[in-house]
């Protein structure tokens, strides 16, 4: 396809780094330098050697990589590409929520914006939240914005975790009887979900994980079908590193609409324009750095 071969080309010429997450369109995934989840490409924008990162994902997840590397052009396709649960809190209301709790550290999914990660302590992701929250001195953890990864969190550390009340709306939408039915119509599958799903969901499931955990569990199972419960991107990736294996949605409708909004056209064009480039200004930058490095530093 001509447009992939200008995309590489421009690439190529301009130094460029393209980095997807996991969620994107499969032509996408297919021109990307590196496909991965949230942990994965935060530390990747953190240690490459490029001075042009193209990120295909939300908008959140760009801010990330241009506040490890201030010092690149970091760029969103699709500006208008944002994440719902990131704009669920905003920073009042996190000022609030640590009035009632002083003594709590200030634990934020990644899938929030700078202004959250700057009035946090530590950030952590999917794959790391049990692991972040554990290193903690503290015994009680504010958790934002994710009420679901924040209850998954609760059930593996003895610390008190006080939860804000967003959410993912892929993922909460997920129910027990979808579980029961994709069972009863794959029985000889396993049910992978991941920890933004309810806690009911979570408990008809084989396996908790993040998309990068998914990844890995099926390289490694004997299993040779798969139940998947996470936005129905994942599945490409996983049949193009699995193709022996069989996986199915949990449900065909877990789609992220701003995921979907980049497409080959967007990526050429921010190639082309260098924009829309995403900057943080240096002062909340600085802090929101403090709390994303903390987290890179956590071992899992």
């Amino acid at each position: 396809m001509a447009m992939i071969k200008e995309i590489l080309a421009l690439k190529k010429e301009r130094q460029a780094t393209i980095l997807a997450h996991n969620y994107q369109i499969p032509e996408v995934q297919d021109v990307a330098d590196l496909v991965g989840d949230s942990l994965e490409l935060s530390r990747a924008a953190a240690r490459l050697d490029s001075d042009i990162i193209v990120f295909c994902g939300v908008d959140f997840m760009a801010e990330t990589a241009a506040i490890l590397s201030p010092q690149k052009k970091v760029i969103l396709p699709v500006s208008g590409a944002w994440c719902p649960m990131a704009h669920m809190i905003t920073p009042e209301e996190l000022h609030d929520l640590k009035s009632f709790h002083p003594e709590a550290a200030v634990v934020c999914y990644v899938n929030s914006t700078a202004e959250i990660k700057a009035e946090s302590d530590v950030c952590c992701t999917s794959a790391n939240g049990v692991q972040v929250v554990n290193s903690l001195s503290e015994k009680e953890v504010i958790f934002v914005p994710d009420r679901n990864l924040a209850s998954y969190v609760a059930r593996h550390t003895d610390k008190k975790i006080i939860p804000w009340d967003g959410y993912c709306y892929v993922h909460n939408n997920f129910t027990v009887e979808e579980v029961r039915a994709a069972r009863a119509e794959h029985p000889n599958a396993e049910v992978l979900v991941h920890p933004e799903c309810p806690p009911q969901v979570i408990d008809q499931a084989d396996f908790v994980y993040s998309t990068a955990g998914m990844g890995r569990h099926a390289r490694a199972s004997a299993a040779k079908e798969f139940i998947i419960g996470t936005e129905v991107g994942m599945i490409y990736r996983l049949e193009k590193d699995n193709p022996e294996k069989e996986f199915y949605p949990l449900s065909k409708d877990a789609i992220c609409h701003n995921m979907k909004k980049t497409d080959l056209a967007k990526v050429l064009r921010a190639l082309q324009t260098l924009e829309p480039q995403v900057a943080v200004p240096e002062e909340i930058a600085a802090r929101a750095r403090t709390a994303i490095e903390r987290m890179l530093a956590v071992k899992i």
